[in-house]
């Protein structure tokens, strides 16, 4: 395990790349022993070719967005191998609106039988995540780093101390702010042995692929619950089917040829 601290990433507040990438969103993603192409099978990826840079994966994404439809969660994802701890990683770098565009279930997948390591923001608001996933189980992972969870929420706290992360009251303060973002850098360096750098990232070859935005979870019914200013509480369950059945009815009466209202009520 490396040394690395937060100190060592003090670049990510000058360096041009993740200046634009803190204002519009990134995930930044390692697995160990996975190839790139493998990588982006598994994140059900279309394969786009390749690019040299970050300039032109940025480009790639700037391309696929339509900038009035804010809801698309769609996004274009870059692979390239980096030597790290226990042998070869695949760094995933995602750059756009949003960010955080891996799921749960890719993370779970691609750490089965080794490890995955993830940070990410959302941009703007902000939001900023942090994950570990060990042979296919979130075992740590926090938004903010004083409240953690997975199944082994404090593993990390002798690491997460040791890079620069205060994690409770009782620690005292440190004489120096902590920038929990470096931090979290270091903290995946800790985890994975790789070191990432602004040239790193900037002179990749990236394979790259396009994830569709994730399908609508089917829906079976919906809940109604509203109190009103009396304390009276109308609380009822309603099927899909009911509420199918119920708009199928009120599109037929609205075209009935008459023009009356369902059994001749004015």
């Amino acid at each position: 395990m490396t040394s690395v601290t937060a100190h060592d990433y003090a670049w990510i507040r000058s360096a041009r790349l993740f200046r634009y990438a803190l204002g519009v969103g990134y995930t930044l993603t390692l697995v160990r022993g996975v190839a790139p192409s493998e990588v982006l099978r598994v994140m059900e990826a279309d394969p786009q070719g390749t690019c040299v840079g970050t300039d032109e994966l940025i480009e790639q994404q700037d391309e696929l967005r339509d900038p009035e439809d804010y809801s698309d969660a769609s996004f274009i994802a870059g692979a390239f191998t980096v030597p790290g701890d226990g042998g070869d990683w695949t760094l995933v770098l995602h750059v756009g609106e949003g960010g955080m565009g891996m799921q749960p279930r890719f993370l779970e997948a691609l750490s089965d039988g080794g490890r995955a390591v993830v940070h990410s923001s959302n941009g703007g608001k902000p939001m900023h995540f942090f994950h570990w996933y060990e042979d296919g189980e979130l075992r740590t992972t926090f938004e903010w780093h004083t409240t953690r969870s997975g199944s082994t929420p404090d593993a990390l706290n002798s690491a997460m101390r040791e890079v620069g992360y205060v994690l409770s009251d009782d620690e005292g303060e440190t004489s120096e702010r902590v920038d929990t973002k470096a931090a979290a850098f270091a903290l995946a360096e800790r985890l994975t042995g790789v070191r990432v750098t602004e040239e790193l990232l900037q002179d990749a070859e990236y394979q790259l692929g396009f994830v569709p935005e994730e399908p609508a979870e089917e829906w079976t019914g919906i809940v109604i619950d509203i109190t009103d200013a009396h304390g009276e509480r109308l609380y009822k369950e309603v099927t899909r089917e009911e509420v199918e059945d119920a708009s199928a009815r009120a599109r037929a009466n609205f075209a009935r040829p008459d023009g009356l209202p369902p059994h001749g009520r004015t």
